[in-house]
């Protein structure tokens, strides 16, 4: 699909996706994709253990910190998680063993970036009138993030300052359905995800592109809807259309978690 067709006003209901025949796995966002209202429903959480039961990969990549994804790694059926927009992720170790933590750039990266980053969020919450660092920020090792719809709200135009003072500042910056968040460094949710696989796999996953589901719901979820043939959209990402470059092929009748589950039961369907 090209770009022109990436950004058309039309996205297709979910009835008329034809899953892949052989699918590797499923990478999906988190927030307003497999939570509702802050929490995973009990409809995701099944829909999970049941792509996990029919031997599918399972991992979702989000934005949140690592201080939150330890936990849903540990708790979640699923393969890994990727978090703070592909920095580092959590692999479960098996019955009775802790979990792996990996990282992307080397400790001395990471606590010069650090740094950096936090003069960055001072200046932010400085300057823009109504900006506050997010809540889940004591858990955040490798970006920083301002809160703009999930305890906050901040119009339009100041998550746009936001972000152009994260940019200025050299980071790569990029806006959730809850967070505006920046860091320093190439990895973004795709990047994420091709480390991930190759990492926990040893597989290429633009080799295999085509046997893996994307599912999300904003703008942070871009590039994952460019490059996966097989991208989804929960219901709500409506509110994110108008500001989308990139979009997914299909959407969800459903909202957030029970979005999600109707994903998992098309796929599963099908095989």
């Amino acid at each position: 699909m090209t770009a022109a067709e990436h950004s058309s006003d039309t996205l297709r209901p979910l009835a008329e996706w034809s899953p892949p025949q052989h699918p590797a796995g499923v990478l999906t966002d988190i927030d307003d994709t497999l939570t509702t209202e802050g929490a995973i429903t009990p409809d995701a959480l099944e829909a999970l253990a049941a792509l996990k039961a029919a031997g599918l990969v399972v991992i979702p990549v989000t934005g949140r910190p690592a201080g939150w994804s330890e936990t849903f790694a540990a708790t979640w059926p699923v393969d890994a998680v990727v978090a703070e927009n592909g920095a580092l992720a959590f692999v479960p170790g098996g019955p009775g063993a802790p979990l792996v933590k990996l990282h992307q750039q080397d400790a001395a990266t990471r606590a010069a970036n650090f740094a950096r980053m936090q003069a960055v969020l001072e200046r932010i919450e400085r300057e823009v009138p109504g900006a506050v660092r997010a809540t889940d920020s004591p858990g955040r090792e490798c970006d920083i993030a301002i809160d703009h719809s999930e305890f906050t709200h901040l119009p339009p135009e100041r998550i746009a300052q936001c972000v152009a003072l994260m940019r200025a500042a050299g980071m790569n910056a990029t806006v959730s359905s809850i967070h505006i968040n920046g860091w320093y460094g190439s990895h973004d949710k795709l990047e994420g995800a091709r480390w991930i696989v190759r990492t926990l796999l040893q597989r290429d996953l633009d080799a295999e592109i085509d046997r893996w589901i994307y599912v999300g719901d904003s703008t942070n979820d871009q590039r994952m809807f460019q490059h996966l043939p097989h991208s989804i959209g929960v219901a709500n990402i409506a509110r994110f259309v108008p500001q989308l470059q990139f979009r997914p092929r299909y959407v969800t009748r459903s909202e957030r978690g029970a979005g999600f589950a109707e994903v998992a039961k098309r796929l599963l369907a099908t095989r």
